[in-house]
């Protein structure tokens, strides 16, 4: 028994009420074999119904590549119940991709030719939707026929069409100039926003559009003012403003045609100052009026009294009870923190109190506001409250917390010790969410505050006795108690409350964090390092620390257990150097450009000798006996096989060195910059290694860094872990990233790199291929 077609409302009932997947693909199948039978049959009548239940079957997903050339018959027939279902079918079914696009022009083109308006719309729909560059450059001068049409239908849809034209073919933008200038006498609100619209597009890809459409800001000042001041329409009135949509448009136009040109600005500084004071916000409408006038009086050469009452417009959308409201307001407000500095600094109260907001994606952007206003005048407010924040927020959020906490407090410290003191409190709520170098940088501060260091060392012994689990704290409090062990004995310190510490508590303090099972390996290490530095700082007897290096002697960790080895071997054959190796650490001075410029003159100012060998064996009496100046220069090396140094010792002959290949910068945008150096090891010439050097020397921070490497296959390559992924302002501590690349068939070297991160509040996505790789990186 031959089952049926079924119309289009028994084919949706039928599939809608199967009850498994299966069933429905036996539906959909079943009337698929139907309509094929109908489309070779070729009964005109039922074509376009056909193709009607096609649609709604490629709406499923499933596959309708079949009716494709039915669109084109529909299309050419002159029946409008064909046209409609066959333009419909065209748009959904056909695009760029596909050749059979191009044999819908000239029926297109028929049609715009045709005076039946709902046909001409139709034609103009279907070419603003899947027209291709080729069907935009032989209807042009059609659509621009039509944009002067009588009929405001018409008129509208061919504004659409133009902008999709200008955007598939740039090009064609002095086509629609002249026409654009009379559409701005249009009443019709539909074909003005649209011709505005248009202008905006073709401002946007073509200086010569920009500075031509400059000369009717004054035209669109008026216009905006007659929507302004102008009773409400029924027809265009939405919560009691007048079209917010034209009106957003227009702004969004200003916004480009006063970008950098003085004159412009003036003429609308006006308006804009009106809009702002005027503009009712109790309802979404006037609220996004008023933020597209906020971001024009900005992004304009506007008047610094226009400024900051843009910059007081935002504040008050911070109060706002709509969520996404105080989102954009806190969005904006992190764009001009760098420009209107002490504007927005009179809504850092405000800011503060966005932190406590329930919604992640609010108090993200409030935190990132609140470390953009962080300087030295507000750094003690700021911080204190910002720690407050990382007690309690989410996980997600407080490793940016903690960062952007160690970050200021580094840039803005007003004294040593308070810079001591936040960091020891953001080790002790968030250790684990910490940088990587955290651990470093308080090191290094501590052993260069030497009036700090019995405060430092009493301080991190109460934070270690009290908690063991946060890592970082552990690591800094074991690295100084071993320094400074011997302070903390004394109880000299006047800056905290006595405490009164023997060599037992410490000893087993320590012992209690070796045997601790959060301690990570390294955490270990600094904990045994620790003990045999006390080993020479405490006057008692140093048998507790001899079992417990022994006991470690044989640990499963290899690196743990090395220590302990060569400490054992301390103990019992160099115990008379035992106290001159564990000396306190000397200072070390932190890097820095005019460090490096210094070290880089000295190099430069250091006689070289022409000699390679001689060089050499100067450098090893160098090491020797550490007077170079006063060596006696060797004679001059014999020649001969018989008389070389090498031939005596019977020395295996060093490989001649490499020259030095230069460095390469490769990205460079709103200060962040990006340089490779290059190292091929001379044991392994098909080894490249490349150091990746991002530094940032703009205002903000950029936090989220991540640069990954792709190479061609006859390559292998091999991805280091960075430094970090935040790179502070102003020439903060540089990221790097070490990438090896094995090259066995000296091939030209081509690197394909793409980096993420996070600047100035917004998400920035780079892709770029480096093909100027020097020649010795691969020869």
């Amino acid at each position: 028994m031959v089952v049926p077609s079924l119309k289009l409302q028994d084919l949706i009932e039928e599939i809608r009420g199967a009850k498994t997947q299966a069933q429905e693909r036996e539906v959909i199948q079943r009337e698929c074999a139907h309509i094929r039978a109908s489309f070779r049959d070729g009964d005109p009548l039922q074509r376009h119904r056909q193709l009607a239940k096609l649609l709604y079957v490629h709406m499923l997903g499933y596959p309708a590549h079949f009716g494709q050339m039915e669109c084109l018959k529909l299309i050419a027939s002159p029946r409008f119940i064909d046209k409609r279902v066959g333009y419909l079918g065209a748009m959904l079914l056909l695009d760029e991709r596909q050749d059979a696009h191009l044999l819908i022009t000239n029926s297109i083109k028929n049609d715009l030719s045709q005076g039946i308006q709902a046909v001409q719309g139709l034609a103009l729909c279907t070419l603003s939707t899947m027209g291709s560059a080729e069907m935009c450059r032989d209807l042009a001068t059609e659509v621009e026929r039509l944009l002067l049409g009588p009929s405001p239908y018409v008129r509208k849809k061919a504004v659409l069409t133009a902008v999709h034209m200008i955007r598939k073919v740039p090009e064609l933008s002095d086509i629609f100039l002249p026409v654009c200038a009379k559409l701005l006498h249009e009443r019709h609100h539909g074909v003005l926003l649209g011709t505005i619209t248009l202008i905006t597009e073709l401002c946007e890809r073509s200086p010569a559009a920009l500075k031509h459409f400059r000369k009717v800001v004054p035209q669109l000042v008026r216009i905006f003012r007659t929507l302004v001041t102008t009773g409400h329409t029924t027809e265009h009135s939405i919560s009691g403003v007048s079209d917010p949509f034209l009106q957003v448009q227009i702004l969004r136009l200003l916004r480009i045609l006063g970008r950098n040109h003085e004159e412009s600005s003036e003429s609308m500084n006006d308006l804009l100052a009106q809009v702002a004071t005027n503009t009712d916000t109790s309802r979404n409408s006037g609220s996004a009026v008023l933020f597209e006038t906020v971001l024009t009086i900005m992004d304009i050469r506007s008047a610094a009294g226009l400024r900051v009452l843009a910059v007081n417009i935002l504040g008050r959308f911070l109060l706002n009870s709509d969520k996404n409201i105080r989102y954009v307001a806190l969005t904006s407000l992190l764009r001009l923190v760098q420009s209107d500095h002490s504007a927005v600094q009179r809504h850092r109260p405000t800011v503060v109190e966005c932190l406590r907001e329930p919604d992640a994606s609010l108090s993200r952007r409030a935190l990132e506001l609140s470390l953009a206003l962080v300087n030295s005048s507000n750094v003690r407010a700021m911080i204190q409250e910002l720690q407050g924040f990382l007690e309690y927020c989410p996980l997600d959020l407080r490793a940016d917390c903690a960062s952007g906490i160690l970050l200021a407090a580094e840039r803005f410290a007003p004294t040593k010790r308070w810079h001591i003191d936040t960091i020891l409190r953001v080790l002790t709520t968030a250790g684990a969410h910490v940088r990587d170098d955290a651990v470093a940088n308080l090191t290094q501060l501590i052993g260069g505050a030497q009036e700090l260091h019995a405060y430092s060392v009493r301080r991190l012994y109460s934070a270690l006795a009290q908690d063991i689990s946060q890592q970082p704290l552990v690591q800094v409090a074991a690295w100084c108690i071993g320094e400074y062990g011997d302070l903390l004995l004394e109880g000299s310190c006047e800056e905290t409350e006595p405490l009164q510490v023997e060599e037992e508590e410490v000893l087993a303090l320590l012992e209690r964090v070796l045997q601790s099972h959060m301690s990570l390996p390294a955490t270990r290490g600094y904990a045994l390092t620790a003990l045999m530095k006390l080993s020479t700082r405490l006057r008692g007897d140093n048998n507790r620390i001899r079992q417990v290096v022994s006991i470690y002697g044989s640990c499963l960790d290899v690196e743990l257990q090395q220590r302990a080895v060569e400490y054992n071997t301390l103990f019992q054959k160099y115990d008379h150097m035992r106290a001159a190796i564990l000396e306190k650490m000397p200072l070390v001075e932190r890097g820095g450009p005019q460090v490096d410029e210094e070290a880089k003159e000295s190099k430069e100012a250091a006689p070289v000798s022409t000699d390679p060998q001689a060089s050499k064996l100067l450098d090893l009496l160098d090491l020797l006996d550490g007077t170079s100046g006063d060596a006696q220069q060797p004679p001059p090396l014999d020649p001969s096989p018989e008389g070389t140094l090498i031939h005596l010792l019977d020395l295996p002959c060093a490989p001649p060195a490499l020259a030095p290949i230069p460095n390469l910068k490769v990205f460079e945008r709103e200060g962040l910059q990006l340089n490779l150096s290059f190292v091929r090891p001379p044991g392994t010439p098909a080894l490249l290694l490349i150091t990746v050097t991002a530094t940032n020397a703009s205002e903000g921070d950029v936090t989220h860094f991540v640069c990954q490497a792709a190479v061609p296959k006859s390559f292998q390559l091999q991805l280091q872990a960075p430094s970090g992924d935040t790179i502070p302002a102003q020439g903060g501590f540089p990221m790097t990233q070490l990438l090896r690349i094995l090259n066995p068939n000296k091939a030209p070297l081509r690197l394909k790199l793409r980096l993420t991160y996070n600047h100035f509040g917004q998400s920035v996505q780079e892709i770029f291929e480096v093909n100027n790789l020097p020649v010795e990186t691969w020869q």
